[in-house]
Order: C-alpha cells, then structure tokens, then sequence
C-alpha cells in the first residue's frame, strides 16, 4: 500500500524550505557550536570517542551501552536532552535557538555528569 500517511511530506518539505530561505547564515554557527560541544567531550575520560562532526549533530561513544544509558539518565535530571543513537552511543544535536550562553550552561553540566 502507497499514499496514506503522506500528505505530512509537505509540512515536513515547507519547514525546510523556510529553513533554506531564511536561516542558512545560522547553519554556520550551529555547526560551530556543535563542534564545540566534541571538544568538550572529548575532554572527558569517560567518553571513548567522538565522532568527527560535519553538521549540527554531535554523536559520542561511551565505554559501555550501560554507561550510556546511566549518561542519557543524569542528563534528563539536569534538564540537558540527548539521546541514544545505538549501543554505546550518545546524541546531541544543536539547533537555532541554541546560543552561546547554552553552550557555557552545557559545559557545566556536562562536568556535574562526569564527576
């Protein structure tokens, strides 16, 4: 069966155009900041590896799927969202409204998790 559900491609296709047309020189700064956010990680002894970052997505790999989930937890309690993206795996994704500011707010509670 084809068709059905849909329809929703066409929302789904007028954001991204809007996103084309009137926010492609905030892509760059995303980026930027996702960026950052890999270095920040890879500062930690408990993260076994980053994932070389091209866009806006941030994905890290803990030693063990345990110590993912346990990461993804603590994150929740402090109000910092990421979530799993396969065994072992972390995922943080920048967007438009994630500022700076944000980003010093992240460093900080990346250190409560991993201390």
């Amino acid at each position: 069966v084809m068709g059905g559900g849909w329809r929703q491609a066409g929302l789904l296709a007028a954001a991204g155009i809007y996103a084309l047309d009137n926010n492609m020189s905030r892509l760059k700064a995303d980026h930027q900041r996702a960026k950052e956010i890999g270095k920040m990680l890879k500062g930690h002894l408990s993260v076994k590896n980053v994932y070389p970052i091209d866009t806006n997505i941030v994905i890290f790999e803990m030693p063990t799927d345990q110590q993912a989930k346990e990461f993804i937890e603590k994150a929740a309690k402090i109000e910092l969202k990421c979530v799993s993206f396969g065994k072992n795996l972390v995922r943080f994704v920048t967007h438009l409204d994630f500022t700076d500011e944000h980003l010093s707010a992240l460093e900080k509670r990346l250190s409560v998790i991993f201390n």
